[in-house]
């Protein structure tokens, strides 16, 4: 499974923004999805995750009730919109596969890797 994430760029704090990942293989469907980030100088981590199904979403604290996870599996891409977003937000983001059927947050729990796409949000 190869992923590659887009739709990063300059957004002002309160804005939104609409990421995507485009996946190839035939087994997307079938493959637990997450979003993380990674802001300089910190460790990568874990923002949401959706199941294979799209009917269950599992959401990091610091973006609850402000981003949303959705999967269109007929067009192998996972969506990360992200509202009232915030300078704290920025970082590279990065798509994720995971090959098990339970909503996991860990990172050592997904296979396949995007390359990340920056978002930067201005105070």
């Amino acid at each position: 499974v190869q992923l590659q994430a887009s739709g990063g760029g300059l957004v002002q704090a309160g804005g939104s923004l609409r990421l995507s990942c485009a996946a190839s293989g035939r087994t997307f469907s079938r493959l637990l999805m997450g979003w993380f980030r990674q802001a300089p100088g910190k460790e990568r981590e874990f923002v949401a995750a959706i199941t294979w199904s799209g009917s269950s979403t599992y959401y990091a604290d610091p973006v609850k009730g402000r981003f949303t996870i959705s999967r269109d599996n007929a067009k192998n891409t996972v969506y990360l919109q992200m509202n009232k977003v915030k300078p704290e937000d920025t970082a590279v983001y990065y798509c994720a596969a995971s090959n098990t059927v339970r909503l996991v947050a860990q990172r050592d729990e997904y296979r396949y890797w995007g390359q990340g796409t920056l978002v930067t949000v201005s105070s």
